[in-house]
This record gives structure tokens, C-alpha cells and sequence, in this order.
């Protein structure tokens, strides 16, 4: 996948235009890399990461988000990216599959102010605004008046 990738970013650069995103194939490529990394392409493997899948709800973006919220839920790891590494890479989706994730680690004290901080700055999240909400509402109800 790697080699794939660097070919068409050199085909691309021939060209004068950039290389495309990633799509869910090489997402999916590029998960089982960042759990096992081969040596030596660490920062690479990140940089795909982190700027080459599209935001929002591109199919790649789908692969994305669901690698990092198994990270940060800490059903699958990868020695380049923490569960708090994970919710950062979240919050930098714009909206779409990052939300409920992120939703999720508010629950979670270690990861509620990097994921707070992720959602401050998402604004495409409505729907899981009013999930949360009612959630909220529904916990107060049933909590002993003080």
C-alpha cells in the first residue's frame, strides 16, 4: 500500500497536481500498518493518518473514525497513536463520523477535555447535540435532589 501510495504521489507531482485522498481500501491498509508499523515509516504512516483521508463522511473518513475510536475505547491499539493521540485526530474531522466517538469519550475523565475541547470546534453535530442532550436531561431526572 505504501509503495502504491508514493507512486501515485510521484505521478501526481509529475503532473503538478496533488495526490488524492485515500480511499476506504487504503484506509483499511493503513490501520493494520499503524498497528504493527513497519520501522522507519512512523511519520509517514501518521501523516496519511492525519492529512490524506477526507473529513466528514467519505467512506474513508468512515475507516478512520472507526480505527479511532477503538483506540481511544482501547479495543485496538497502535504504538503511534494513544487513545488521547486518537481524540485529537478526531476532533480534526469536521463532523460526520467523528461525533459519536467523541460523544463517547466525554464519559471517559482522561479523555472529556480533549474531546470537549474537539467538539467546541465542530459545528456539522445536531443530531448527536440533541442525543446528548436528552441523555443529560434523563441523568439529572433521576439524580436525589440536594
Amino acid at each position: 500500500m505504501l509503495e502504491e501510495y508514493r507512486k501515485h504521489v510521484a505521478e501526481r507531482a509529475a503532473q503538478g497536481i496533488v495526490p488524492k485522498p485515500l480511499d476506504a481500501t487504503q484506509m483499511a491498509a493503513l490501520v493494520e500498518l499503524l498497528k504493527t508499523p513497519p520501522a522507519g515509516e512512523e511519520e509517514f504512516l501518521l501523516d496519511l493518518l492525519t492529512n490524506r483521508v477526507p473529513p466528514g463522511v467519505d467512506e474513508a473518513a468512515y475507516v478512520k473514525a472507526g480505527f479511532l475510536a477503538a483506540v481511544a475505547k482501547g479495543e485496538a491499539t497502535s504504538p503511534l497513536v494513544s487513545p488521547e493521540k486518537a481524540i485529537e485526530l478526531l476532533g480534526t474531522m469536521q463532523g460526520g463520523y467523528n461525533i459519536h466517538p467523541l460523544i463517547d469519550a466525554l464519559d471517559d475523565a482522561k479523555l472529556a477535555p480533549i474531546a470537549a475541547k474537539a467538539l467546541s470546534h465542530t459545528l456539522l453535530m445536531f443530531d448527536n447535540f440533541l442525543r446528548r442532550r436528552r441523555e443529560s436531561q434523563r441523568r439529572a431526572m433521576n439524580m436525589p435532589n440536594r
